[in-house]
C-alpha cells in the first residue's frame, strides 16, 4: 500500500511545482485516507516523525488512528508553502458504538512538509456531533477564505500575525478601549455557529452593553470587544501562528483560552458597573482559530473549540512558552 501512496504524493507535487498549494492540500487528503485505512505506513513519514492529538505526543497509529471511520464534507485549508506548513478544518467520522455506524466530529490538523516527507502532525479532534452538523449544514467555507487579495494589498507575513494577534490580546486585555482591527461586517463562526451579528429574536430585545452582564452574540465583533464584557477569558497563551497565507490573508492558529474564575469573575465594566459572571471553576479552551485579513483588519473568524484541563500545554511548547500570552510564528 505505501509506493502507490508514495507515487501519488509525489506526481502531484511535480504537478505542482507553480503551486505548491496544490500539492500541500494533497497531502492532507492523503493523511485523512491513511486515516480511514488505520495504516500510517501508507504515509512518508520521517523516522522521527512528531505526533499530537489534542496536546498529547502518540505514536502514529494510536488515537484517532483507530476509530477514524471516513471523511466529512466541510474542508477548510490555508497553504503555507514559504514554510511547508498545511492547516486544515474539517469534518470528519468516528467509528460508534454499534458496527457500521458512525458519528460526527470536527478535526483541526497541522502537517509539516521537508523534502516531501511528513515531518510533523499536529491534531485536535474537537468531537461535538451538534458543531459537525452544523459546519455539515453549512456547506462550504466562507467565500472570503476562499478568495485572494490582489498583490498591491497583501499584507507581510508579520504584518497579517500581528493583526490576528490584536484579536487575542484585546480579548485577554478586556478593557473596552482597545484599537480593535475588524471590518464593519465581520463576523465569526465558533463549532459551526454564529457568535456575532445574530438577529434578534422575534420577541426579544436586542442586548445592551450598557446593562448587560455578559457579551452577546446578536453583537458585531467590535462591539463585543468594545463592551468590556469578555472578562471570563483571563488570559489567551501559546499563541502559536502556524500557517500564514499571504495570498488570500489567512492566519491559522493554535491557542488556548484560560477561565481562571474565582474573584477574577468579579470586575469594573466600561461604565464603571461592578459586574460578577463567568465560569465559576478555572478551566480551558483549546482552540483552533482561523482569520480571514484584508487591509489590515479581521474581516472574518472561524474557531473550533473543546473544553480541556486548565492550564493544559499543546505538546509543541516548552513549560514557559505554553503559559505565555506573546504571538509565536511556527516555522
Amino acid at each position: 500500500m505505501r509506493l502507490p501512496i508514495l507515487f501519488a504524493i509525489a506526481a502531484t507535487c511535480a504537478s505542482a511545482q507553480s503551486n505548491n498549494c496544490d500539492c500541500l492540500e494533497g497531502f492532507i487528503d492523503q493523511y485523512l485516507d491513511a486515516l480511514v485505512a488505520h495504516n500510517p505506513k501508507m504515509l512518508p513519514l520521517v523516522r522521527n516523525v512528531k505526533f499530537t492529538e489534542n496536546g498529547q505526543k502518540l505514536e502514529p497509529g494510536d488515537g484517532l488512528w483507530n476509530s477514524m471511520a471516513g471523511k466529512g464534507t466541510y474542508r477548510l485549508f490555508v497553504d503555507d508553502p514559504q514554510t511547508g506548513q498545511e492547516a486544515f478544518i474539517g469534518t470528519i467520522r468516528e467509528e460508534a458504538r454499534n458496527p457500521g455506524e458512525s458519528t460526527p466530529a470536527v478535526i483541526a490538523l497541522r502537517l509539516k512538509i521537508v523534502n516531501r516527507q511528513i515531518t510533523e502532525i499536529e491534531s485536535f479532534v474537537v468531537r461535538n456531533e451538534r458543531a459537525a452538523q452544523n459546519l455539515e449544514k453549512v456547506g462550504e467555507p466562507h467565500h472570503v477564505f476562499l478568495e485572494t487579495v490582489p498583490p498591491a494589498e497583501r499584507a507581510s507575513r508579520e504584518d497579517l500575525i500581528k493583526t490576528a494577534n490584536m484579536y487575542f490580546s484585546g480579548m485577554q486585555l478586556n478593557d473596552g478601549k482597545g484599537v480593535y482591527a475588524f471590518t464593519d461586517d465581520c463576523n465569526r463562526l465558533e463549532n459551526g455557529s454564529q457568535t456575532t451579528n445574530v438577529p434578534t429574536p422575534a420577541g426579544q430585545t436586542r442586548p445592551d452593553p450598557a446593562t448587560a452582564s455578559n457579551y452577546s452574540s446578536q453583537w458585531g465583533c467590535k462591539e463585543q470587544f468594545a463592551s468590556g464584557l469578555l472578562h471570563f477569558v483571563t488570559r489567551i497563551r501559546d499563541r502559536r501562528f502556524v500557517a500564514v497565507d499571504p495570498e488570500r490573508g489567512l492566519v491559522f492558529s493554535f491557542a488556548f483560552f484560560d477561565h481562571a474564575a474565582g474573584k477574577t469573575r468579579t470586575f469594573q465594566a466600561v461604565n464603571g458597573r461592578t459586574v460578577t459572571a463567568g465560569p465559576t471553576q478555572p478551566w480551558t479552551w483549546e482552540i483552533a482559530e482561523m482569520f480571514k485579513i484584508e487591509k489590515g483588519k479581521i474581516r472574518q473568524i472561524e474557531a473550533i473549540l473543546d473544553r480541556a484541563p486548565y492550564g493544559m500545554n499543546s505538546g509543541w511548547s516548552n513549560w514557559e512558552d505554553g503559559m505565555a500570552d506573546r504571538a509565536r510564528d511556527v516555522r
